[in-house]
């Protein structure tokens, strides 16, 4: 038969749509194309093919050989296609048997010598073809990544001519196994001292994934209680773990595969630019927001960061996703992160120290405060005020604070009483379920009215006060929101109050 069919993937952002290699040879000088699509890279697999046939002992045929990948408006690009393309090939010059495809997916780049050299996005392709009853062939040093798809059959092989002797029957092909994975060494809550109410704050934002801003002078210890959010946050399930390791496999740092279960912690510069954030590039890969998917952005001197990159954060915090348009490619992110922010009060960072010793005037504080935006602002659930501590609060030989096993109990009862009423957590709760799940006594609803004229709140803020006040009630065991539980979720919204009168 002078045609084959191969299948196999393309790699576009974190998704691998299928992609099916028809080699076919015809009559004529010899000559190989390639179509559909392909970029430099893909182009020039034909030198590599022939090379690679040609050292595993197999006969390149002196035909025109024309490789058409499909579909043909998708870009293609690296040397992904080069096994496939060569088992066409293969397999149209009656090398091997056409049949033996049909049941296979291949990816991998062909050395001159024919060995098998690795690819990105192999986790990405076997996550893509649970369900479709064919097997993956990968290069061995992507057959850890992509094992952990658990639904898919997958094989390594070393060179051309191990992967042709399977095709025969003559040769049985190794399954990879995952990497153990290790527990993180995560930072311990209990190396905080004092600062109970941002504590409790965070224990919040963690039971009900809320977003987090934390206000107070240098060295209050912002930085400190943001990394220790990751330690009290409940274990991913498989499917988010999945999809955050499918991700950190797509970016140019790949995935870290002995602690691919660990929730990200993303902490960028101030300095990073809006594509840094959202992604992007003439080849778009996942930016911050997307590799903090399923776990934490921790963004330290928030009026520092240029208005361009916070602004744009503003659509994923409420949708959960991010769209990436180019040229000629087209990609949507997840980004279902955690925010924790972090900010002085003012410039010299001591407005509201009792040490009076900020000496910026009404307007400078204004303007730095201003340099966050109102919707940003509103976006965030909890605002809470971190003040220093006096060196009495510091002594090393009191008592710590209660430690990270110990607070992730409550948050993990917290959370799962959340997933059985409502099937997500609080903060993600929509218009809908937040006022069927977040009900109030007529009393409380007017004192949360009261609230919001008082403190002129939009009404997302008011919906996001009534989230934390579930989540609140949660880790109380309360089947009700009760007034205690509003009130405190009012007063983390005590930021947004005259934003202007504050700062005078």
């Amino acid at each position: 038969m002078s045609l084959a069919v191969v299948h196999s993937r393309a790699r576009t952002g974190v998704r691998a749509p299928g992609v099916r290699v028809e080699v076919h040879l015809a009559g004529g000088l010899p000559a190989m194309s390639i179509v559909g699509l392909p970029e430099a890279a893909v182009r020039e697999a034909k030198d590599r093919v022939r090379a690679a046939i040609q050292c595993a002992q197999f006969e390149f045929p002196a035909r025109r050989i024309t490789v058409n990948l499909a579909p043909a408006d998708l870009p293609k690009d690296g040397g992904r296609y080069d096994l496939a393309i060569a088992l066409g090939i293969l397999a149209a010059s009656g090398q091997l048997p056409v049949d033996a495809l049909a049941e296979w997916e291949f990816l991998g780049e062909l050395a001159l010598t024919g060995e098998l050299r690795d690819v990105d996005g192999t986790l990405a392709a076997a996550l893509a073809m649970a369900g479709n009853g064919r097997r993956l062939l990968v290069p061995p040093g992507n057959g850890a990544e992509a094992a952990l798809a658990r639904d898919v059959e997958v094989r390594t092989a070393r060179t051309l001519l191990e992967v042709c002797a399977a095709l025969e029957g003559r040769k049985t092909l190794p399954e990879p196994q995952p990497l153990p994975c290790h527990a993180a060494n995560t930072p311990d809550l209990a190396d905080v001292r004092g600062q109970a109410h941002a504590r409790r704050a965070l224990e919040i934002a963690a039971a009900g994934a809320h977003h987090l801003l934390l206000v107070g002078p240098p060295g209050s210890g912002k930085t400190l209680l943001a990394s220790r959010l990751g330690g009290i946050l409940p274990e991913p399930t498989d499917a988010e773990a999945l999809e955050a390791a499918s991700i950190a496999a797509a970016s140019r740092r790949g995935l870290d595969l002995l602690h691919w279960r660990q929730r990200p912690f993303r902490a960028p510069h101030h300095t990073a630019s809006a594509v840094a954030m959202v992604g992007g590039g003439a080849d778009p890969r996942p930016g911050e927001i997307s590799l903090a998917h399923h776990g934490v952005l921790f963004l330290d001197e928030l009026p520092e960061w240029s208005r361009h990159a916070l602004e744009v954060l503003r659509e994923p915090l409420e949708s959960g996703s991010v769209s990436i348009s180019r040229a000629a490619h087209h990609c949507d992110f997840p980004a279902r992160f955690q925010l924790v922010a972090a900010m002085n009060p003012c410039p010299c960072g001591w407005a509201g120290d009792p040490s009076g010793r900020c000496l910026c005037s009404a307007d400078a504080i204004r303007r730095y405060r201003a340099r966050i935006s109102g919707p940003l602002l509103e976006r965030i659930d909890l605002h809470v005020e971190v003040p220093r501590l006096p060196p009495t609060a510091l002594r090393t030989d009191d008592a710590p604070g209660e430690a990270s096993a110990i607070v992730r109990a409550r948050v993990v009862a917290a959370r799962a009483r959340q997933l059985a009423r409502d099937g997500i957590a609080n903060a993600l709760l929509d218009h809908t379920r937040t006022n069927v799940s977040c009900r109030l006594a007529p009393r409380d609803t007017a004192l949360l009215e009261r609230a919001v004229d008082a403190l002129q709140l939009s009404a997302r803020s008011l919906h996001r006060i009534l989230r934390v006040a579930r989540t609140i009630a949660d880790l109380a065991g309360s089947d009700a929101i009760e007034t205690p539980h509003l009130t405190e979720a009012i007063g983390y919204r005590k930021l947004e109050r005259g934003r202007e009168r504050a700062a005078a």
